[in-house]
């Protein structure tokens, strides 16, 4: 018996070289469930089709309220019954971030929730649309994404045999602080957690020390002492705690934790075509549900992390919410500017020049010097 993309004995033993022993049987499982066609067509009743998913950050709004409800509730509800999902996070089920775009273009996991921040490294062409310092608002990093996505699609496709069918959004990334944090260069000196290689340019920029720390390390990073601050999101880092090791919160965003929803292609291919006209009705709604859902948690978590009256969450800080003076914001803009985006195109190993002057370089009014 065969699948889309390749004989199932050809696929399963990258299990075993790629795959942490507690995913080995779910994404066994994630194979065979491609086979409800192959099983038809010789004349066996397929099983119920059930698709194996693997979502974003566990134990965050995005996962617990809006990606896990849509695949374990509401597909079933939407298809009448006829079709499930099962979905783990990819950092509960042991999957390095930055091998999540691999793993589906082997079609060793179907669909999945790559964070742009875990590709900054391999492919920095993807994390064009939330490179640090280039937008301070929810409306800037909505417009950039939206003049990146056709590269995306078109890229992901060509490239990696990989269907882009959404995009998603984080609250914004800003800073947690353990000292006294009042403008940017008071960050000198210190350790700062950073998730990418972009947010470690941000930072040393500005004369930190970037330390690259998993999200679920953030809290052990900042008890420890081995780092002084932390950039994470703003509910996010109230879902860990972060309010209890630290006092101070920048509020300028830095990123937004842009995450692409995606499968590979040919087990896209392979679903009834009823239930890929379903998914493509739905999960534009789930997008723009996650995204207003994003603006919300960004504003809940400063409230909650500072213990303001429109917390509506039991648990509350004491931070001081510090926001960014003018000054700070042109800081930001030039640190973008002077260092991200040159250091972004010299990793580039595509055109980042063209990709950039095509996509986000009008939505910015800012061009960069063609690549020689």
């Amino acid at each position: 018996m065969s699948v889309p993309g390749g004989p199932v004995r050809h696929l399963l033993p990258l299990l075993k070289d790629v795959l942490p022993a507690c995913l080995r049987r779910w994404a066994g499982l994630a194979l065979l469930a491609w086979c409800g066609g192959a099983l038809a067509q010789v004349g066996t009743a397929p099983a119920p089709y059930k698709l194996r998913v693997v979502g974003g950050l566990a134990g965050v709004n995005q996962y617990l309220q809006h990606e896990e409800p849509f695949w374990t509730q509401q597909l079933a509800r939407l298809s009448e019954g006829r079709y499930s999902a099962d979905i783990v996070p990819f950092d509960r089920a042991g999957v390095p971030g930055a091998e999540m775009l691999r793993l589906m273009q082997l079609g060793v996991l179907p669909f999945g929730t790559v964070l742009m921040s875990a590709l900054a490294g391999q492919y920095p062409q993807y994390a064009a649309a939330d490179l640090p310092g280039m937008g301070a608002d929810m409306a800037g990093v909505r417009a950039a994404a939206a003049a990146f996505r056709p590269y995306l699609e078109r890229d992901l496709r060509q490239r990696h045999g990989v269907e882009l069918l959404a995009i998603y959004a984080y609250p914004a990334q800003v800073l947690f602080c353990k000292k006294p944090l009042a403008k940017l260069t008071d960050l000198a000196g210190r350790r700062v957690r950073v998730s990418s290689v972009g947010q470690a340019d941000f930072v040393g920029a500005l004369g930190a020390l970037p330390v690259h720390t998993a999200f679920a390390q953030i809290m052990h990073s900042l008890e420890s002492g081995d780092t002084e601050c932390a950039i994470t999101g703003t509910l996010s880092g109230h879902t860990l705690g972060l309010y209890r090791v630290t006092q101070y919160l920048y509020t300028l965003p830095i990123t937004w934790g842009l995450a692409i929803f995606a499968a590979n292609q040919a087990a896209w291919n392979a679903l009834p075509p009823d239930l890929r006209v379903l998914l493509q009705r739905e999960l534009p709604q789930l997008e723009r549900t996650i995204w207003a859902a994003a603006e919300r948690d960004t504003a809940d978590g400063v409230a909650c992390n500072s213990g303001a009256p429109q917390c509506g969450l039991q648990r509350k800080g004491r931070m001081v919410a510090l926001q960014p003076s003018a000054q700070d914001v042109q800081k930001s803009r030039e640190i973008f500017e002077g260092v991200i985006l040159p250091r972004w195109l010299q990793r580039c190993s595509v055109d980042c020049a063209a990709v950039w002057n095509q996509t986000i370089g009008p939505v910015r009014n800012m061009r960069v010097p063609a690549a020689r």
